[in-house]
């Protein structure tokens, strides 16, 4: 742990096991990883699996937290996070009880074998740039730019704001 913080955007994503449940049960344990604080989250959006459709739709979100961790520590908590939800990793695009992915890491641009910041796909997914939007419509992805455009270019994936 350092003592500067960096701000960090969460993605959040479920679609076993009670969905909404897991997904605000998360938004809890991510306020207990050491020297983090949970900024705010977005709404909870209920979204179409993409790659693998045969399986239930996802419920996301999206969250803004300010950490004193540095990446890979902040990733390894989110995994651990994951585990006790009991995650299970066996293939690419299966149904999960959870899923936390580190977005945005301040303004870092990062790659080696196990993370990369921003997240690869991310412009490419409404239901991370439409719950981004509503807690940082302002932001900016390195490498790609202002969130807007990029959702616009994301209007056939269907994504639908639920009330909890």
């Amino acid at each position: 742990m350092s003592n500067q913080s960096s701000k960090a955007f969460i993605a959040l994503g479920s679609n076993l096991e009670n969905p909404v449940f897991q997904i605000q049960h998360a938004f809890e344990e991510i306020k207990q990883i050491p020297g983090t604080c949970l900024l705010c989250h977005s709404s909870l959006y209920k979204t179409a699996p993409m790659g693998r459709l045969d399986q239930p739709d996802f419920i996301n979100a999206v969250a803004l937290i300010k950490t004193q961790l540095a990446p890979h520590d902040l990733l390894e908590a989110l995994l651990m996070i994951e585990h006790n939800h009991g995650r299970m990793r066996k293939s690419l695009n299966e149904p999960r009880t959870l899923d936390l992915d580190i977005l945005l890491y301040g303004e870092l641009q990062y790659q080696d074998e196990v993370l990369t910041i921003p997240h690869p796909r991310m412009a490419q997914r409404a239901f991370v740039l439409k719950p981004l939007m509503e807690i940082a419509p302002h932001c900016q992805i390195p490498g790609y730019g202002p969130i807007a455009p990029l959702l616009e270019l994301c209007q056939g994936q269907q994504l639908e704001r639920i009330k909890v």
